[in-house]
């Protein structure tokens, strides 16, 4: 049996992450974000404002978990990321700027391909799910922008833990009621991957940018280039 077939046979649910592999993040935000800067006379290239937002927020939550002093809200960590960002790139801004950046990530919308590939997963009798680094309310407000919906939707605020935690990926072995074994988790990040494999779950990276998977002793059981591929894949 070919680890295809097995994982086909073996696996009930699919636990996606939501920014950046449900939800397209950069484009999402490059879009938001462009005339906000063109109106404060900033003359850098949004894209590289976004970059620059994404990484330090990503940068800050990982420390927030490693401190291990409770857990701040994905909200709060983006508020102190953007203010960072713009106070580095020279632009003048409010508490309010800050927060409508922010709220900009409950509004984004899926890739092209996911919610038919989503649809097509359901009819082929998975469950699937959300695991996200989200806090719950931005998680239910984003639910109406991505127009699919999942039978479970799961922030590590259960957990108390931003991913790749193993405590984020148990709370929805827990919360799923379902064996990590027969969870595969999918991701477009490298880090969620190996946090989801360490655990115990399967995983499937979504390898948008082409970009090669690390020599991490934690590789993912399926590498596919969109949920297209993933979808067609898993129902073939």
């Amino acid at each position: 049996m070919t680890k295809l077939s097995r994982l086909k046979r073996e696996i009930k649910w699919l636990v996606f992450d939501q920014y950046g592999t449900i939800v397209d993040m950069q484009s999402g935000l490059v879009e938001a974000v462009t005339p906000f800067l063109q109106k404060k006379g900033w003359s850098g290239k949004a894209n590289n404002f976004v970059t620059w937002w994404r990484r330090t927020h990503f940068e800050n939550s990982m420390i927030d978990a490693l401190m291990d002093h409770g857990h701040t809200p994905y909200r709060t960590i983006g508020h102190r990321a953007v203010s960072h960002v713009m106070a580095r790139a020279g632009i003048s801004y409010s508490q309010d700027d800050v927060e409508w950046l922010v709220s900009q990530i409950e509004t984004l919308k899926p890739f092209s391909d996911v919610t038919d590939a989503l649809s097509q997963l359901r009819l082929f009798g998975y469950k699937l799910a959300i695991l996200s680094n989200g806090d719950t309310d931005m998680l239910e407000a984003a639910k109406s922008h991505i127009g699919f919906a999942m039978d479970s939707t799961i922030s590590v605020q259960d957990s108390g833990y931003f991913k790749p935690h193993w405590k984020s990926y148990a709370s929805a072995e827990r919360i799923l009621g379902e064996n990590r074994q027969r969870i595969l988790f999918v991701a477009n990040h490298e880090f969620d991957c190996v946090g989801a494999k360490t655990f115990g779950m399967r995983s499937a990276f979504i390898d948008r940018r082409k970009r090669p998977f690390s020599d991490w002793p934690a590789q993912p059981d399926l590498i596919m280039g969109d949920f297209k591929e993933l979808a067609a894949a898993l129902t073939s």
